[in-house]
């Protein structure tokens, strides 16, 4: 499968790595108005300002770039009938995502967002878990993904932290990939309130905020997402259940006391790319995961592991945890 990145920033250098360590897949062309190329991509690889002007065949596109923009290039690759995976998250409004994905459907492509998080061996088990009823009644989830992020990467790019194009500050960018596993764990709360501030950086968004929900079923979780918390701390994420508790950190369970349940983690030593205190991606083998499934599903005509519809929960949980913000 022939695959377009659509932007030439940091991130679009772990998908150019990601491509190279598939078999049946191959980047083609770059969409870059600053004709830059990602990092890695080699010298006879198509640039181009604009995916309409591409010359080279290809098949689907690869969107990285910034997250306000992300529809824009869904609906362009939409139009021209190419399957599309969007760097997450899907959309940073509402509106902009009922666009992307009614798009996808009009045109009969398939649309994939990188929550690569779904793919990680952990999860994925506490997710069968929980829809097995394995667990018992889950009463309480707290999720901490206290990160850091120096003012320099603020000061990278123009958009960095800023409501308009970033969506805000960690709840939409860097925590967003822990929230997603919430979301598909637990849905949508009917209830939220938040505090956030800006207290360690020069930036528009917040850089630390804690988001309380009530779910349909009673259950109470709590998000807490910063890139303030120096010197940057790997996600935890804590379950309560009337058996017990669970511990997930950096996508691995760390400790399990689950009634006579064993623990089931089959992680081992892997450690996966959670970004607590680096952006820089150094391990793709998530990436690789999600353009695999990809390229299955479209071969397979189904849904992608994470599709449009399944992502737009995490940034409904975003939107409403800035919505309720406690001034």
């Amino acid at each position: 499968m022939k695959f377009i990145i659509v932007g030439s920033g940091n991130i679009a250098g772990a998908y150019v790595k990601a491509l190279k360590n598939i078999a049946n897949a191959e980047l083609v062309g770059i969409v870059s108005r600053s004709g830059k190329r990602p990092e890695g991509a080699s010298d006879n690889i198509e640039v181009a300002p604009s995916l309409e002007s591409i010359k080279t065949p290809f098949d689907a596109v690869i969107i990285t770039t910034p997250n306000g923009l992300h529809h824009l290039g869904i609906v362009a690759a939409a139009r021209l009938g190419k399957h599309v995976i969007c760097e997450k998250p899907l959309g940073i409004s509402i509106p902009a995502m009922d666009t992307a994905i009614r798009e996808c459907d009009e045109n009969h492509v398939k649309l994939a967002v990188s929550y690569q998080h779904r793919t990680a061996p952990d999860n994925m088990i506490v997710k069968e878990l929980l829809e097995q009823g394995k667990l018992g009644r889950v009463f309480a989830c707290e999720l901490l993904a206290k990160f850091y992020r120096d003012q320099a990467y603020y000061d990278s790019a123009p958009y960095r932290g800023n409501k308009a194009i970033d969506g805000g500050g960690p709840f939409i960018q860097q925590a967003c990939h822990n929230i997603d596993i919430y979301a598909w764990f637990f849905g949508r709360p009917e209830k939220t309130v938040s505090m956030m501030g800006t207290f360690l950086h020069q930036m528009e968004g917040e850089d630390y905020g804690v988001a309380l929900f009530r779910h349909a079923d009673g259950m109470i979780g709590s998000i807490t997402a910063s890139t303030a918390t120096t010197p940057g701390f790997p996600a935890r994420m804590t379950i309560h259940s009337e058996l017990g508790y669970l511990v997930l950190e950096r996508d691995i369970i760390t400790e399990w006391q689950i009634g006579d349940l064993k623990n089931p983690s089959v992680a081992g030593g892997e450690k996966r790319h959670s970004g607590f205190a680096s952006a820089t991606v150094t391990n793709t083998t998530g990436h690789e995961a999600i353009i695999t499934d990809f390229i299955e599903a479209i071969e397979q005509d189904r849904e992608p592991l994470v599709s449009g519809k399944a992502a737009r929960v995490a940034t409904e949980i975003i939107i409403d945890a800035y919505c309720g913000n406690i001034i």
